[in-house]
Protein backbone atom coordinates (compact mmCIF):
# COMPACT_ATOMS: atom_id res chain seq x y z
CA UNK A 1 0.00 0.00 0.00
CA UNK A 2 1.11 3.44 -0.90
CA UNK A 3 1.73 5.87 2.00
CA UNK A 4 1.75 9.79 2.03
CA UNK A 5 5.22 11.66 3.39
CA UNK A 6 3.05 12.15 6.23
CA UNK A 7 2.76 9.04 7.48
CA UNK A 8 5.38 6.85 5.75
CA UNK A 9 7.24 5.02 8.49
CA UNK A 10 10.97 5.48 8.81
CA UNK A 11 13.21 3.07 7.99
CA UNK A 12 16.94 3.06 8.88
CA UNK A 13 16.94 6.39 10.03
CA UNK A 14 20.09 7.12 12.83
CA UNK A 15 18.69 8.27 16.29
CA UNK A 16 20.67 11.79 15.61
CA UNK A 17 18.26 12.26 12.71
CA UNK A 18 15.32 11.39 14.45
CA UNK A 19 16.15 13.47 17.23
CA UNK A 20 16.68 16.30 15.11
CA UNK A 21 13.66 16.11 13.14
CA UNK A 22 11.35 15.70 15.66
CA UNK A 23 12.69 18.97 17.37
CA UNK A 24 12.16 20.95 14.31
CA UNK A 25 9.11 19.80 13.61
CA UNK A 26 7.91 20.44 16.97
CA UNK A 27 9.47 23.53 17.78
CA UNK A 28 6.13 25.64 17.18
CA UNK A 29 4.31 23.83 20.31
CA UNK A 30 7.10 24.74 22.82
CA UNK A 31 7.88 28.24 24.16
CA UNK A 32 11.36 29.28 24.40
CA UNK A 33 12.76 30.42 27.70
CA UNK A 34 11.85 33.72 28.49
CA UNK A 35 15.59 34.63 28.65
CA UNK A 36 16.26 33.14 25.26
CA UNK A 37 12.87 34.68 23.71
CA UNK A 38 14.76 38.46 24.96
CA UNK A 39 18.13 38.19 23.50
CA UNK A 40 16.26 36.84 20.27
CA UNK A 41 14.27 40.04 20.10
CA UNK A 42 17.58 41.89 20.55
CA UNK A 43 18.78 39.53 17.60
CA UNK A 44 15.77 40.15 15.47
CA UNK A 45 16.18 44.27 15.69
CA UNK A 46 19.68 43.78 14.79
CA UNK A 47 19.23 41.92 11.84
CA UNK A 48 16.46 44.26 10.63
CA UNK A 49 18.50 47.00 10.74
CA UNK A 50 21.34 45.58 8.88
CA UNK A 51 18.36 44.96 6.15
CA UNK A 52 17.39 48.09 6.08
CA UNK A 53 20.59 49.85 5.96
CA UNK A 54 21.95 47.42 3.48
CA UNK A 55 19.30 47.73 0.85
CA UNK A 56 21.01 51.35 0.43
CA UNK A 57 24.62 49.61 -0.44
CA UNK A 58 25.09 48.05 -3.53
CA UNK A 59 24.88 44.67 -2.83
CA UNK A 60 21.37 45.44 -1.37
CA UNK A 61 20.90 47.67 -4.23
CA UNK A 62 22.03 44.67 -7.23
CA UNK A 63 19.69 42.11 -4.90
CA UNK A 64 16.47 44.85 -5.24
CA UNK A 65 17.06 45.20 -8.83
CA UNK A 66 17.57 41.71 -9.87
CA UNK A 67 14.26 40.24 -7.51
CA UNK A 68 11.84 43.36 -9.24
CA UNK A 69 12.67 42.17 -13.10
CA UNK A 70 12.14 38.77 -11.39
CA UNK A 71 8.06 39.57 -10.61
CA UNK A 72 7.07 36.48 -8.80
CA UNK A 73 3.86 36.02 -6.92
CA UNK A 74 3.52 38.69 -4.43
CA UNK A 75 4.23 36.69 -1.31
CA UNK A 76 6.45 38.72 0.81
CA UNK A 77 8.21 42.15 1.09
CA UNK A 78 11.98 42.86 0.54
CA UNK A 79 12.85 44.70 3.51
CA UNK A 80 13.65 48.58 3.15
CA UNK A 81 11.57 48.57 -0.48
CA UNK A 82 8.22 48.44 -1.30
CA UNK A 83 8.92 45.18 -3.77
CA UNK A 84 6.40 42.09 -2.55
CA UNK A 85 7.74 39.35 -4.38
CA UNK A 86 7.91 35.23 -4.18
CA UNK A 87 8.77 33.52 -0.93
CA UNK A 88 12.14 32.66 -2.30
CA UNK A 89 12.67 35.88 -4.20
CA UNK A 90 12.06 38.11 -0.92
CA UNK A 91 14.66 35.63 1.18
CA UNK A 92 17.23 35.94 -1.48
CA UNK A 93 17.14 39.67 -1.37
CA UNK A 94 16.57 40.23 1.97
CA UNK A 95 19.62 37.87 2.73
CA UNK A 96 21.40 39.76 0.31
CA UNK A 97 20.41 42.91 2.18
CA UNK A 98 21.19 41.85 5.60
CA UNK A 99 24.86 41.12 5.00
CA UNK A 100 25.64 43.64 2.04
CA UNK A 101 27.84 45.41 4.79
CA UNK A 102 28.94 43.61 7.86
CA UNK A 103 26.46 44.78 10.41
CA UNK A 104 24.74 41.24 10.70
CA UNK A 105 25.16 39.56 13.93
CA UNK A 106 27.25 36.16 13.87
CA UNK A 107 27.56 33.24 16.15
CA UNK A 108 31.52 33.35 16.90
CA UNK A 109 31.66 29.78 17.91
CA UNK A 110 30.72 28.31 14.60
CA UNK A 111 31.70 31.29 12.33
CA UNK A 112 28.33 31.69 11.09
CA UNK A 113 25.73 34.51 10.48
CA UNK A 114 22.85 32.73 11.33
CA UNK A 115 20.18 35.94 11.59
CA UNK A 116 20.96 37.04 7.99
CA UNK A 117 19.65 33.81 6.64
CA UNK A 118 17.18 32.43 9.13
CA UNK A 119 15.50 35.68 9.69
CA UNK A 120 14.89 36.22 5.87
CA UNK A 121 13.58 32.76 5.54
CA UNK A 122 11.09 32.66 8.66
CA UNK A 123 9.74 36.54 7.42
CA UNK A 124 8.82 35.46 3.85
CA UNK A 125 7.04 32.39 5.16
CA UNK A 126 5.37 33.97 8.27
CA UNK A 127 4.11 36.39 5.32
CA UNK A 128 3.02 34.78 2.61
CA UNK A 129 1.12 32.54 5.22
CA UNK A 130 0.51 35.45 7.45
CA UNK A 131 1.90 33.86 10.62
CA UNK A 132 2.21 35.63 13.93
CA UNK A 133 5.54 37.15 15.77
CA UNK A 134 5.57 34.77 18.18
CA UNK A 135 5.62 31.78 15.41
CA UNK A 136 8.37 33.26 13.83
CA UNK A 137 10.74 33.72 16.90
CA UNK A 138 9.92 30.13 17.89
CA UNK A 139 11.45 29.50 14.18
CA UNK A 140 14.48 32.25 14.07
CA UNK A 141 15.45 30.32 17.48
CA UNK A 142 15.44 26.91 15.89
CA UNK A 143 17.19 28.23 13.06
CA UNK A 144 20.39 29.47 15.36
CA UNK A 145 20.04 26.28 16.55
CA UNK A 146 20.41 23.97 13.76
CA UNK A 147 23.01 26.09 11.79
CA UNK A 148 25.10 26.47 15.03
CA UNK A 149 25.16 22.70 15.36
CA UNK A 150 25.83 21.61 11.99
CA UNK A 151 29.02 23.76 11.70
CA UNK A 152 30.15 22.63 15.36
CA UNK A 153 29.60 19.20 14.35
CA UNK A 154 31.99 19.84 11.03
CA UNK A 155 34.10 21.75 13.34
CA UNK A 156 33.98 24.92 11.66
CA UNK A 157 38.10 26.10 11.11
CA UNK A 158 39.39 22.78 9.66
CA UNK A 159 36.27 23.40 7.40
CA UNK A 160 36.79 26.79 6.75
CA UNK A 161 40.29 26.10 5.92
CA UNK A 162 39.68 23.56 3.72
CA UNK A 163 38.08 25.82 1.11
CA UNK A 164 34.92 25.91 2.00
CA UNK A 165 32.89 28.83 3.60
CA UNK A 166 31.63 27.85 7.44
CA UNK A 167 28.87 30.60 7.44
CA UNK A 168 26.96 29.35 3.95
CA UNK A 169 27.07 25.96 4.95
CA UNK A 170 25.58 26.16 8.85
CA UNK A 171 23.10 29.13 7.23
CA UNK A 172 21.46 27.19 4.36
CA UNK A 173 20.34 24.24 7.45
CA UNK A 174 19.27 27.05 9.89
CA UNK A 175 17.49 28.96 7.32
CA UNK A 176 15.50 25.17 5.89
CA UNK A 177 15.03 24.77 9.86
CA UNK A 178 13.93 28.35 10.72
CA UNK A 179 11.40 27.95 7.37
CA UNK A 180 10.78 24.37 7.88
CA UNK A 181 9.48 25.34 11.33
CA UNK A 182 6.69 28.26 10.02
CA UNK A 183 5.85 25.88 7.01
CA UNK A 184 4.34 23.39 10.48
CA UNK A 185 6.56 20.25 8.24
CA UNK A 186 6.15 17.20 9.90
CA UNK A 187 9.36 15.04 11.67
CA UNK A 188 9.73 13.13 7.75
CA UNK A 189 8.78 15.69 5.84
CA UNK A 190 11.89 17.97 8.12
CA UNK A 191 14.06 14.76 7.46
CA UNK A 192 13.39 14.91 3.02
CA UNK A 193 13.86 18.91 3.77
CA UNK A 194 17.39 18.62 5.43
CA UNK A 195 17.99 16.10 2.42
CA UNK A 196 17.66 18.55 -0.07
CA UNK A 197 18.95 21.17 2.09
CA UNK A 198 22.41 18.84 2.04
CA UNK A 199 21.88 19.20 -1.91
CA UNK A 200 22.36 22.51 -1.93
CA UNK A 201 25.47 23.32 0.66
CA UNK A 202 27.96 25.40 -1.09
CA UNK A 203 29.83 28.15 -0.22
CA UNK A 204 33.81 28.68 -1.17
CA UNK A 205 36.43 30.54 0.63
CA UNK A 206 37.38 32.91 -2.48
CA UNK A 207 34.23 35.12 -1.16
CA UNK A 208 36.63 36.97 0.69
CA UNK A 209 38.38 38.56 -2.84
CA UNK A 210 34.96 39.85 -3.79
CA UNK A 211 36.01 44.08 -2.83
CA UNK A 212 32.21 44.75 -3.75
CA UNK A 213 31.08 42.73 -0.98
CA UNK A 214 28.00 41.96 -3.54
CA UNK A 215 29.39 37.65 -4.01
CA UNK A 216 29.85 37.98 -0.27
CA UNK A 217 26.15 39.20 0.74
CA UNK A 218 24.73 36.33 -1.75
CA UNK A 219 27.19 33.61 -0.20
CA UNK A 220 26.69 34.50 3.26
CA UNK A 221 23.18 35.74 3.26
CA UNK A 222 21.02 35.54 -0.05
CA UNK A 223 22.09 32.19 -1.11
CA UNK A 224 21.45 30.27 2.34
CA UNK A 225 18.01 31.83 2.89
CA UNK A 226 16.70 31.04 -0.33
CA UNK A 227 18.11 27.73 -0.80
CA UNK A 228 17.02 26.82 2.85
CA UNK A 229 13.50 28.22 2.40
CA UNK A 230 13.42 26.34 -1.40
CA UNK A 231 14.39 22.87 0.14
CA UNK A 232 11.58 23.62 3.18
CA UNK A 233 8.92 24.31 0.36
CA UNK A 234 9.83 21.16 -1.30
CA UNK A 235 9.19 18.97 1.89
CA UNK A 236 5.77 20.70 1.89
CA UNK A 237 4.71 20.54 -1.45
CA UNK A 238 5.05 16.82 -0.94
CA UNK A 239 8.84 15.86 -2.58
CA UNK A 240 10.59 12.90 -1.00
CA UNK A 241 14.06 11.74 -1.13
CA UNK A 242 16.48 9.81 0.96
CA UNK A 243 15.57 10.16 4.68
CA UNK A 244 18.85 10.57 6.51
CA UNK A 245 21.74 12.16 4.57
CA UNK A 246 23.53 12.15 8.20
CA UNK A 247 24.20 8.82 8.80
CA UNK A 248 25.31 5.16 6.13
CA UNK A 249 26.78 5.04 2.98
CA UNK A 250 28.63 8.38 1.92
CA UNK A 251 26.53 10.12 4.26
CA UNK A 252 26.86 13.88 3.98
CA UNK A 253 29.77 14.51 6.13
CA UNK A 254 32.18 11.85 4.63
CA UNK A 255 31.49 14.06 1.72
CA UNK A 256 32.07 17.48 3.94
CA UNK A 257 33.89 16.41 7.08
CA UNK A 258 36.25 12.76 6.38
CA UNK A 259 37.83 13.39 9.77
CA UNK A 260 36.67 12.10 13.12
CA UNK A 261 33.46 14.08 13.98
CA UNK A 262 31.03 13.29 16.20
CA UNK A 263 27.15 13.31 14.56
CA UNK A 264 25.67 13.29 18.14
CA UNK A 265 26.46 16.63 18.16
CA UNK A 266 23.77 18.23 15.75
CA UNK A 267 20.98 17.19 18.03
CA UNK A 268 23.06 17.05 21.23
CA UNK A 269 21.03 19.07 23.91
CA UNK A 270 18.48 20.46 21.47
CA UNK A 271 15.38 22.64 23.84
CA UNK A 272 18.07 22.81 26.77
CA UNK A 273 20.85 24.74 24.96
CA UNK A 274 19.64 27.47 22.89
CA UNK A 275 22.51 28.78 20.68
CA UNK A 276 21.15 32.02 20.03
CA UNK A 277 22.49 32.39 23.99
CA UNK A 278 25.99 32.19 22.24
CA UNK A 279 25.01 34.26 19.71
CA UNK A 280 26.64 37.95 19.53
CA UNK A 281 25.77 41.58 17.91
CA UNK A 282 28.01 43.52 16.51
CA UNK A 283 29.31 46.41 18.66
CA UNK A 284 30.74 48.22 15.15
CA UNK A 285 29.47 47.64 11.79
CA UNK A 286 32.57 45.91 11.07
CA UNK A 287 34.02 42.43 10.33
CA UNK A 288 33.37 39.84 13.10
CA UNK A 289 37.50 39.39 14.27
CA UNK A 290 38.17 43.20 14.27
CA UNK A 291 35.72 43.58 16.72
CA UNK A 292 38.06 43.10 19.64
CA UNK A 293 41.18 45.51 17.97
CA UNK A 294 38.41 48.03 17.46
CA UNK A 295 37.18 47.72 21.13
CA UNK A 296 40.42 48.08 22.80
CA UNK A 297 41.23 51.10 21.07
CA UNK A 298 38.63 52.83 21.74
CA UNK A 299 38.66 52.17 25.09
CA UNK A 300 42.81 53.36 24.76
CA UNK A 301 41.84 56.82 23.03
CA UNK A 302 38.85 57.11 25.77
CA UNK A 303 41.66 56.36 28.93
CA UNK A 304 44.56 58.53 27.83
CA UNK A 305 43.41 60.60 24.97
CA UNK A 306 46.20 60.18 22.31
CA UNK A 307 46.06 61.99 19.13
CA UNK A 308 47.39 59.87 15.58
CA UNK A 309 50.14 62.36 15.69
CA UNK A 310 51.27 60.76 18.73
CA UNK A 311 51.45 57.51 17.32
CA UNK A 312 54.72 55.88 16.17
CA UNK A 313 52.91 52.26 15.95
CA UNK A 314 50.41 50.12 16.67
CA UNK A 315 50.75 46.30 17.61
CA UNK A 316 47.54 44.64 18.06
CA UNK A 317 47.76 40.83 18.66
CA UNK A 318 44.79 39.08 17.77
CA UNK A 319 43.49 35.54 17.60
CA UNK A 320 45.53 33.82 14.98
CA UNK A 321 43.27 32.16 12.88
CA UNK A 322 40.39 35.14 12.59
CA UNK A 323 43.27 37.46 11.17
CA UNK A 324 43.67 35.76 8.24
CA UNK A 325 40.24 36.85 7.19
CA UNK A 326 40.68 40.98 7.98
CA UNK A 327 44.68 40.92 7.15
CA UNK A 328 44.66 43.71 4.40
CA UNK A 329 41.49 43.14 2.98
CA UNK A 330 40.49 45.00 0.13
CA UNK A 331 36.83 46.15 1.65
CA UNK A 332 37.28 48.70 3.98
CA UNK A 333 34.88 46.93 6.67
CA UNK A 334 36.68 44.06 6.62
CA UNK A 335 40.44 45.19 6.83
CA UNK A 336 41.69 45.70 10.32
CA UNK A 337 44.46 47.74 9.65
CA UNK A 338 42.58 50.42 7.63
CA UNK A 339 39.74 50.53 10.04
CA UNK A 340 42.21 50.84 13.04
CA UNK A 341 43.47 54.19 11.17
CA UNK A 342 40.31 55.67 10.28
CA UNK A 343 39.01 55.38 14.33
CA UNK A 344 42.93 56.91 15.44
CA UNK A 345 42.38 59.65 12.83
CA UNK A 346 38.61 60.49 13.24
CA UNK A 347 38.54 59.14 17.16
CA UNK A 348 35.16 57.18 16.61
CA UNK A 349 34.18 54.64 14.05
CA UNK A 350 31.06 55.47 11.82
CA UNK A 351 28.71 53.06 9.49
CA UNK A 352 29.63 55.65 7.32
CA UNK A 353 32.98 55.64 7.77
CA UNK A 354 33.46 52.07 7.51
CA UNK A 355 32.38 51.56 4.75
CA UNK A 356 34.21 54.53 2.77
CA UNK A 357 36.16 52.96 0.23
CA UNK A 358 37.52 56.06 -1.01
CA UNK A 359 39.54 56.57 2.87
CA UNK A 360 41.57 53.38 1.68
CA UNK A 361 43.31 55.99 -1.13
CA UNK A 362 43.33 58.51 1.52
CA UNK A 363 47.33 59.63 2.32
CA UNK A 364 46.63 60.64 5.48
CA UNK A 365 44.72 57.04 6.50
CA UNK A 366 47.54 55.16 4.49
CA UNK A 367 50.37 56.49 6.44
CA UNK A 368 48.68 55.65 9.22
CA UNK A 369 47.75 52.19 8.28
CA UNK A 370 51.60 51.67 7.97
CA UNK A 371 51.82 52.31 11.43
CA UNK A 372 49.54 49.25 12.15
CA UNK A 373 50.93 45.59 12.57
CA UNK A 374 48.48 43.34 13.13
CA UNK A 375 50.22 40.03 14.61
CA UNK A 376 47.81 36.36 14.96
CA UNK A 377 48.82 35.28 18.15
CA UNK A 378 47.49 31.51 18.32
CA UNK A 379 47.68 32.07 21.95
CA UNK A 380 44.28 33.88 21.73
CA UNK A 381 42.74 31.35 18.87
CA UNK A 382 39.84 30.03 21.41
CA UNK A 383 37.23 27.80 18.94
CA UNK A 384 34.81 28.56 21.18
CA UNK A 385 35.50 32.24 22.32
CA UNK A 386 36.24 34.68 19.62
CA UNK A 387 36.85 38.79 19.53
CA UNK A 388 39.77 38.81 21.87
CA UNK A 389 42.52 41.71 21.07
CA UNK A 390 45.97 42.25 23.48
CA UNK A 391 47.08 46.20 21.85
CA UNK A 392 50.12 48.14 22.46
CA UNK A 393 50.50 52.02 21.17
CA UNK A 394 53.83 53.38 21.44
CA UNK A 395 53.77 57.24 21.32
CA UNK A 396 56.49 59.28 20.31
CA UNK A 397 56.84 60.39 24.22
CA UNK A 398 58.46 56.88 24.07
CA UNK A 399 55.33 55.52 26.44
CA UNK A 400 53.64 52.51 25.45
CA UNK A 401 49.70 52.57 26.21
CA UNK A 402 48.37 48.71 26.70
CA UNK A 403 45.11 47.29 26.53
CA UNK A 404 43.16 44.00 26.22
CA UNK A 405 39.56 42.66 26.15
CA UNK A 406 38.94 38.60 26.09
CA UNK A 407 35.58 39.55 25.40
CA UNK A 408 34.65 42.81 23.30
CA UNK A 409 31.46 44.47 23.56
CA UNK A 410 28.78 42.99 21.66
CA UNK A 411 30.34 38.85 22.22
CA UNK A 412 27.86 36.75 23.95
CA UNK A 413 30.11 36.95 27.24
CA UNK A 414 29.53 40.81 27.30
CA UNK A 415 25.94 41.49 25.41
CA UNK A 416 24.74 44.57 23.70
CA UNK A 417 21.89 45.45 26.57
CA UNK A 418 18.65 46.81 24.53
CA UNK A 419 19.20 50.92 25.34
CA UNK A 420 22.75 50.18 23.43
CA UNK A 421 20.86 47.71 20.69
CA UNK A 422 18.46 50.56 20.38
CA UNK A 423 21.05 53.24 19.42
CA UNK A 424 22.79 51.01 16.84
CA UNK A 425 19.43 50.54 15.04
CA UNK A 426 18.89 53.84 15.19
CA UNK A 427 21.95 54.53 13.57
CA UNK A 428 21.36 52.68 11.09
CA UNK A 429 17.64 52.76 9.76
CA UNK A 430 16.48 56.69 10.70
CA UNK A 431 18.32 57.74 7.95
CA UNK A 432 16.25 55.61 5.27
CA UNK A 433 13.24 55.60 7.37
CA UNK A 434 13.27 58.48 8.72
CA UNK A 435 12.86 59.58 12.46
CA UNK A 436 9.06 58.79 12.91
CA UNK A 437 9.43 55.87 10.83
CA UNK A 438 12.35 54.26 12.42
CA UNK A 439 10.77 54.63 16.01
CA UNK A 440 7.50 52.68 14.81
CA UNK A 441 9.33 49.85 13.16
CA UNK A 442 11.50 49.11 16.32
CA UNK A 443 8.55 49.81 18.58
CA UNK A 444 7.25 46.87 16.71
CA UNK A 445 9.86 44.58 16.08
CA UNK A 446 10.38 44.72 19.90
CA UNK A 447 7.06 43.86 20.76
CA UNK A 448 6.96 41.37 17.80
CA UNK A 449 5.33 38.71 19.74
CA UNK A 450 2.21 40.77 20.16
CA UNK A 451 2.02 40.58 16.39
CA UNK A 452 -0.85 38.41 15.01
CA UNK A 453 -0.41 39.19 10.81
CA UNK A 454 3.57 39.45 10.01
CA UNK A 455 2.22 41.27 6.66
CA UNK A 456 1.33 43.87 9.26
CA UNK A 457 5.24 44.59 9.41
CA UNK A 458 5.44 45.54 5.22
CA UNK A 459 3.67 49.09 5.96
CA UNK A 460 6.50 50.06 8.73
CA UNK A 461 9.52 48.50 6.57
CA UNK A 462 8.95 49.85 3.60
CA UNK A 463 10.55 52.83 1.69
Amino acid sequence: MKTSAKTKAPAAVSDVMLKLSKHIAGSLAKPVPKLVSERAKLHMVDIFAAMISGSRLEPGKQALKYVKALGGKPEAGVVGSKIVTSAQNAALANGMCGHADETDDTHPPSLTHPGTSCVPAALAIGERNRMSGEEMLRAVVTGYDVCARMLLTLHPMPYLRSGHHAGATGQVFGAAASAGVMLKLSPLQVRYMLSYTGQQTAGLYTMFRDPEHIEKAYAMGGMPAHNGLQAALMASSGWTGVEDIFSGERDFFYTFQPEEIDRNDLARDLGKTYEMMRASIKRWPIGGPIQGPMHVMNDLIAQHNFKAADVVKVLAYMPDKELEIVNNRPMPDISVQHLLAVMMLDRKLTFKSAHDFERMKDPKVLAMRKKVEAIGDPKLTDVQRRWRCVMEVHLKDGSVLKGQTMAAKGSFENPLNPAEEQEKAVDLIAPILGKKGCADLLEALWNIEKIRDLRSLRKLYAK
